[in-house]
């Protein structure tokens, strides 16, 4: 109730009886004693009602700014994970949630799946997004989240648009390539990763228009029991229950790849050219515009295929990832990853 309100309903309850009791009394002082207490009376009551009214904010959402992070960060050993997802999965009481609810949780994959396969795989628990990359050997590729309610509609049409934007992305680097005037050694370097860029653009374009053998993880939310059983699926590396998730909005996903196996490392880029001189040399970041240093030390965090997960045009040389967001493969002290099939 607001402040205005209540103050014309304590006139309404309290003046009429004030105002017959003071007609009542025949003589001036007995008359000006009781006007003196209404006086004070109400003058508490407004009091009140304004401290009342000062505390009847709304408190609002306490949560905001708080993200819950389900997966791997930098440094954490890839068993040791699977070990943890695993026991927290064997942990979840047995009964089922009320009707309707359910258990999110993130599920990894042991390979580079096609979105038909999902069906196989996820197909009969409620699916809110999967993580894609497309695996060309010895490159870093960009970390996509899809979201697919409906498996494989939606991951399909989401691979569609993530081709459209890295065909843009590849006309970029091409034009910004052949805007380089100069043939000292920056200029040479500068050519040199906006066309590796544009090639590795173009080939990621071309697999997602074909439906690509992309896929490594997915959030899905069921009960302890379906959860269960999709652990025990061909294809499932680990489960990842996250009872602790209401909100996706406030929830960061990073599954580890299929090819860490160790520990979770910044990736490495082998696929650029040799390095007979330093001006040569070519460490190039997908999407990343321009050359950097740090090129090549971590991949892009995962943007929703919706919205362009970068600026291609932007003058700035690169964009660091969160530290908590962890999207690249082994480094190669690691044992490289067999081919994936598309």
């Amino acid at each position: 109730m607001r402040a205005g309100n209540l103050l014309r309903q304590l006139d309404q309850r309290l003046l009429p009886p004030l105002t017959r009791a003071v007609a009542r009394l025949g003589n001036r002082s007995a008359r000006s004693g009781v006007l003196t207490w209404a006086a004070v009376f109400s003058a508490a009551a407004v009091l009140g009602t304004a401290v009342w009214a000062t505390d009847d904010t709304s408190v609002g959402d306490r949560t905001v700014g708080e993200v819950t992070r389900v997966g791997v960060t930098d440094g954490d050993s890839v068993p040791g994970y699977l070990r943890s997802a695993a026991a927290d999965l064997a942990a979840l009481p047995a009964s089922a949630p009320a009707p309707g609810d359910g258990t999110y949780a993130l599920v990894t994959l042991d390979a580079y799946l096609p979105p038909q396969r999902l069906v196989t795989v996820l197909g009969d628990v409620p699916v809110s997004t999967v993580f894609g990359r497309v695996p060309l050997p010895g490159r870093q590729t960009e970390i996509v989240k899809i979201p697919a309610l409906r498996v494989p509609d939606d991951v399909v049409a989401g691979m569609k648009q993530v081709a459209v934007r890295k065909d843009t992305e590849a006309a970029d680097y091409r034009a910004r390539a052949a805007a380089v005037d100069g043939d000292g050694a920056g200029e040479r370097e500068l050519r040199a990763r906006y066309a590796s860029g544009a090639e590795v653009a173009a080939a990621e374009a071309a697999a997602y228009r074909t439906g690509c053998a992309c896929v490594y993880a997915a959030v899905v939310r069921a009960t302890p029991v379906a959860l269960r059983d999709v652990a025990g699926r061909p294809d499932v590396r680990a489960v990842d229950p996250a009872p602790e998730v209401y909100r996706l909005d406030r929830t960061v996903f990073t599954p580890p790849l299929p090819e860490q196996n160790d520990v979770v490392r910044p990736p490495a880029d082998t696929g650029s050219s040799p390095e007979p001189t330093p001006v040569e040399r070519s460490e190039p970041t997908p999407g990343l515009p321009g050359p950097s240093a740090s090129m090549g030390e971590s991949s892009e965090p995962a943007p929703v295929v919706t919205t362009p997960s970068r600026e291609p045009s932007s003058p700035e040389p690169t964009e660091s990832a969160p530290p908590s967001v962890t999207t690249s493969p082994d480094t190669a002290e690691a044992e490289p990853p067999a081919p994936m099939a598309s």
